[in-house]
């Protein structure tokens, strides 16, 4: 192990991809989290920095603060920090806090000797394919609400105001881990696991998905990133996602059959009724489908990660398959656990 001489920054140091990693890093960089004020703190291996994204004052102390502690070099800026919400209604904080807190980044490390600055962009920022079409780092974009859009405006400021600075976009696939961390499986969970009815109604091609990724393989391919940010390009983009992409049916199936012992059948319905319902439900109170959700039901994700293998070296050593039945195990054994882990409410135990 070398001698911890080089500096990463990681913001959004405390949320659970960014704690991970800090976890990791520590091992062999003076590792710094960028986060707001109060709790959550970052973990205790990392110097935790109050920064606002959208102060030009608090970012100033920010970097005064880098300067003094570790020197005018920076190894690597992991920028995982960014705004989102599921409401599909318009915000300003994605432009103030995602695509302008970016930029205010970017105009102060202009004064660094930054070696990498990686970006954690989207898999939604792509045109939906469909099963067997592979989305590789040259696909059409087509982002359809707002984080995704957010995210798109980003790359386009990073690589318009990186300066000399090498920069890194790594367009991540839903992010999951044993203990559910992914907001639409652990709904989908939810939702089994209290056997609602709408559980079993869908008014998308079932034969469609998404492809996940596992929050340990996000931490190693970043790791790995920085490790080699001398070998790969000064500007390149990588998507990092599992090689097998499930369906809805395949994680309807698996779920079931972890949750209940059996399989349940999916009912297709129309998408009006599917809007209807959910503005229903949402209007007597708050649940993860919202009517705009529905539009987008349809749209299939299957990313090609191979771009990453080839310049990282990295392979994936986990699979949204094997990883279900261990989700579910955790939900078993302490179900108040896991639905205040994944902010699911009460749990129907309590």
């Amino acid at each position: 192990m070398k001698d911890k001489t080089e500096v990463v920054i990681v913001t959004g140091s405390s949320g659970m991809i960014g704690s991970t990693l800090i976890h990791k890093l520590a091992e062999k960089y003076h590792v710094v989290g960028f986060d707001q004020d109060g709790y959550p703190f970052p973990p205790v291996e990392a110097e935790c920095v109050c920064v606002d994204l959208t102060s030009d004052d608090r970012m100033d102390f920010a970097f005064k603060r880098i300067r003094y502690a570790y020197g005018n070099k920076i190894a690597s800026v992991v920028h995982l920090a960014a705004y989102y919400d599921f409401l599909g209604e318009p915000s300003d904080l994605y432009d103030k806090v995602t695509v302008k807190g970016t930029e205010r980044m970017l105009k102060y490390l202009q004064d660094f000797e930054v070696e990498q600055f990686i970006f954690s962009s989207s898999m939604l920022v792509y045109k939906p394919s469909s099963p067997g079409v592979l989305i590789t780092e040259a696909s059409p974009l087509e982002p359809k609400w707002d984080y995704p859009k957010s995210k798109v405006t980003t790359e386009k400021v990073m690589h318009e105001k990186r300066g000399e600075i090498p920069i890194m976009l790594m367009r991540i696939a839903g992010v999951y881990s044993e203990e559910g961390s992914s907001i639409p499986i652990t709904n989908q969970v939810q939702r089994i696991y209290e056997k609602q009815i709408s559980a079993r109604l869908y008014p998308a091609n079932t034969a469609h998905g998404s492809t996940y990724v596992h929050r340990d393989d996000v931490i190693n391919a970043i790791a790995l990133a920085i490790e080699k940010r001398n070998d790969v390009p000064k500007e390149v983009i990588l998507n990092i996602g599992d090689d097998e992409t499930l369906t809805y049916q395949e994680l309807q199936d698996i779920i079931s059959t972890e949750i209940n012992g059996k399989k349940s059948n999916i009912i297709h319905i129309p998408k009006w009724f599917a809007k209807a319902g959910a503005f229903m439900q949402n209007l007597f109170g708050k649940t993860f489908i919202k009517p705009w959700m529905i539009d987008l039901a349809n749209d299939h994700f299957e990313m090609d990660s191979s771009k990453a293998k080839k310049l990282l070296g990295w392979q994936p050593k986990h699979g949204l398959r094997d990883t279900l039945p261990k989700m579910i195990e955790k939900l078993k054994a302490n179900p108040e656990k896991f639905y205040k882990d994944n902010k699911l409410g009460e749990s129907p135990e309590k």
